[in-house]
This record gives structure tokens, C-alpha cells and sequence, in this order.
């Protein structure tokens, strides 16, 4: 099996002040020493880099060598793979979107979706309900 993480289960499991971050952590833990391929795209990553080391936006914001050092951590396992764009990825978009009032915080999620899409990766561990407007992803909320 494959699958990937949304950048809310990456965020709790750094903010100390999350009423999820044990249960993300864990979740983490878990996913670190499993044998399944662990897809993280680069919007998830870039994503966390900007949320986890944000002054308005982190409740208790990371240093940046931090937030580089726990993405580190992940790509650094040997079943972790980093997805980006492949060519068609704007008419993918197109397709995915066509029926959808896709606008302002359902943009990256339908970017990510896409992306999932594209690479054939149909499942995705996320605390995110928004997800489930793309049926052709299978959505898993390890944190009820």
C-alpha cells in the first residue's frame, strides 16, 4: 500500500499546543517505522515550512533549521517519496476541478488532490473533511 499525509497531521504533530499533537505525533511515529511508501508532495512540504515557522499563524512558530530538520527526518526514510507536478498536470486540475467551486483554502487542497491524481496515490491521511470532495481519494483521519 501507498499513501500520503495532508500538512495538518505534519502541523500537530509539531505544535506542542495541539489538542491533536499526540495523536499526530504517534500517527507519525507510526508512518516513520512502516514499510509502506510514504509520498509527500512538495506543496505539503512548502506548506509546512511556511505554517510551522509562521509568526501570526504557529501558535509556538519553529526556528527554520527546525522545520527543516523534521521534513529531513521524513524524507530521509528509505520508503518516503516526494511527488511534484508531471507534464498534464494543468488539464488534470481542469478535470478535477470542472464541477467544483474550487476558491481561496480549497485551491492547495485541490492542487494536492491532483497531484495524488496524477502519481496514483489514493490514499490520504488528513484531518481535512474538505478531502472527501474528491471521491477518487480514499480519506483517513488518524487523529478519531
Amino acid at each position: 500500500m501507498s499513501y500520503s499525509i495532508d500538512v495538518n497531521l505534519l502541523l500537530y504533530a509539531s505544535d506542542t499546543t495541539s489538542r491533536f499533537h499526540e495523536r499526530a505525533r504517534r500517527f507519525l511515529e507510526d508512518c516513520a517505522g512502516g514499510k509502506d511508501l510514504l509520498f509527500l508532495a512538495w506543496s505539503t512540504i512548502s506548506a509546512y515550512l511556511r505554517i510551522a515557522t509562521h509568526l501570526a499563524i504557529f501558535s509556538r512558530p519553529l526556528a527554520p533549521p527546525q522545520a527543516c530538520k523534521n521534513i529531513g527526518a521524513l524524507l530521509d526514510l528509505p520508503h518516503c517519496r516526494v511527488l511534484s507536478e508531471q507534464p498534464g498536470f494543468w488539464q488534470l486540475y481542469l478535470d478535477v476541478t470542472g464541477d467544483l467551486a474550487i476558491r481561496g483554502n480549497l485551491v492547495p487542497d485541490a492542487h494536492l488532490a491532483t497531484i495524488l491524481l496524477q502519481h496514483g496515490v489514493k490514499t490520504l491521511y488528513t484531518n481535512d473533511a474538505d478531502f472527501l470532495r474528491f471521491p477518487f481519494l480514499e480519506v483517513r483521519n488518524p487523529l478519531v
